[in-house]
């Protein structure tokens, strides 16, 4: 069973936690990964993009030119894609590009991804994550009193605002509560510093 050192604002020890196997003790696996990656990206996808065919650009109702003997192209429409101001030959159009992932699939993606950030020692497990006010010092002083150098994410359980206030400004800086997690942020980010509820929660709920 794997176990990590919580630790408090100053990087001090403040104490041991025990994983669950289940969770952070799984063996990667990266097809899986890759997929739920995969998933989460095309699920954010707006698929707006749209282009006209002939059938909807206006105008081109009426034949440019007779048929025959005026020595130029039998055209039928000034709106044919061959032509300036036509319509879109096998153009994008409104689509949805989202679907839906086995929720098993999701999980062990998930446990796989905490497992190698935890084996490699980007998981950082601190006491609680909290400011006495929207105060991005506070949020700057802390992420440095940890030694974490690049891109950190903070999940943290709650709704606390605070939290959210205070780091939003720090480049490099993601705060997601533990119920939004998912693949791309842990894989986004170089640190990622949950507090102690956060993991219990999630302990909870992927096992």
């Amino acid at each position: 069973m794997p176990a990590v050192d919580i630790l408090d604002s100053k990087n001090n020890k403040a104490g041991k936690l025990e994983l669950a196997d289940e969770v952070f003790g799984v063996k990667p696996n990266k097809g899986l990964v890759h997929e739920a990656l995969v998933n989460q990206l095309a699920n954010a996808r707006q698929g707006t993009a749209g282009t006209k065919t002939r059938h909807f650009v206006s105008g081109g109702g009426i034949k440019p030119w007779r048929q025959k003997g005026t020595g130029r192209a039998r055209s039928g429409s000034s709106r044919s894609p061959i032509w300036r101001h036509g319509g879109v030959v096998f153009g994008p159009h409104p689509r949805d590009y989202s679907y839906a992932l086995p929720k098993r699939a999701s999980r062990q993606a998930l446990t796989s991804v905490l497992s190698a950030r935890l084996a490699s020692g980007n998981l950082i497990v601190v006491d609680k994550i909290a400011f006495s006010g929207p105060k991005t010092k506070e949020a700057a002083a802390f992420i440095a009193g940890l030694n974490l150098t690049g891109t950190t994410l903070l999940i943290s359980t709650g709704e606390d605002r605070n939290t959210y206030l205070a780091a939003r400004n720090l480049a490099g800086v993601t705060v997601i509560r533990v119920e939004n997690i998912n693949v791309f942020d842990l894989l986004k980010h170089a640190n990622i510093v949950a507090d102690r509820g956060a993991v219990e929660k999630l302990q909870e709920v992927l096992k």
